[in-house]
């Protein structure tokens, strides 16, 4: 044989074991999916069951949680900073996508789920059972002290109360100028701008009248509080998915079956127990979410 041919013919082959051998190194290496979350109680309990589900599945996850509210949490999803975190319907409706406000939970999921699809190239994955809506609650001794049982009540008297809740309230559609809108002009006699944290102890102590609160707090039952009645109707659905970068999910399909595994779970009482679980009785996201999962067969102890 042609001496140079012979040598032509040796390269070709390392050349092809070559890229076999990288092609298998790089099937070999994990997956690093970034896991973000919003910075509550719930998106950390939250972020931290979708990090470990995929971990149990042989992911690499990046957690990066704790990034701040909404706009932060979807610049940083339409960046590429993480690859998902969890958010709720009624918000990606109102405060995302800026549509009309809607009560029928399939009809606000397949808007949400198209119009991200279609603007964003962001995938919603299983919506939960559990509905994190907006709510206004007051200690049920105050309500019972001032014959309030309904926003409407509440309206009505709003000169007389102090308004405790994060300063994004103020602005959102389903917030203050939502309730205004709906339930006529009124005027509270303080808005106490906090972080979300620091709502139930504030109105605990009687610094505050009236707190923003969401339909899974754990708080509500432990502090013998009640949920003023959405008379108007004015809030809208907010079930829990993870949202995720369509180009992530492409390269990872395994994603949405790990993840969609979780939803069936998460039920209002539930979560509440969950979240009372840390912002009750002080324990880790992360070992709260463990133990859940582990509980319910997800992942391995």
């Amino acid at each position: 044989m042609n001496p140079k041919r012979k040598l032509f013919r040796l390269s070709l082959v390392f050349l092809v074991m070559a890229l076999l051998l990288q092609a298998c190194a790089s099937a070999a290496a994990p997956t690093v999916v970034k896991v973000g979350s919003k910075d509550f109680t719930e998106q950390f309990i939250l972020g931290e069951m979708y990090a470990l589900l995929l971990e149990n599945n042989g992911f690499q996850v990046e957690r990066k949680l704790d990034l701040g509210g909404t706009p932060v949490a979807q610049a940083a999803l339409e960046n590429g900073d993480i690859d998902l975190y969890p958010e709720y319907t009624g918000t990606g409706l109102l405060t995302v996508l800026k549509q009309p406000v809607n009560s029928d939970p399939k009809a606000v999921f397949d808007t949400v789920a198209s119009m991200y699809k279609e603007q964003y190239n962001l995938v919603w994955l299983d919506p939960a059972p559990m509905n994190n809506t907006q709510a206004i609650a007051m200690k049920a001794t105050r309500a019972q002290e001032l014959g309030i049982t309904t926003i409407s009540d509440m309206a009505a008297k709003a000169g007389e109360l102090v308004m405790i809740g994060p300063p994004e309230f103020q602005e959102r559609e389903d917030g203050l100028p939502g309730i205004k809108k709906v339930y006529g002009d009124f005027q509270l006699k303080e808005y106490k701008a906090v972080d979300p944290g620091l709502r139930y102890q504030a109105l605990n102590n009687g610094e505050a009248d009236v707190t923003v609160a969401f339909g899974t707090d754990g708080e509500i039952a432990a502090f013998d509080l009640v949920l003023l009645q959405d008379d108007k109707k004015l809030f809208p659905p907010y079930q829990v998915a993870p949202v995720v970068r369509a180009d992530t999910l492409e390269k990872n399909p395994k994603i949405s079956e790990v993840l969609n595994s979780l939803a069936p779970l998460l039920t209002d009482s539930v979560m509440q127990t969950l979240n009372y679980e840390v912002s009750g009785n002080g324990r880790e996201p992360a070992d709260v979410a463990k133990e859940f999962l582990t509980q319910q067969g997800l992942i391995k102890q």
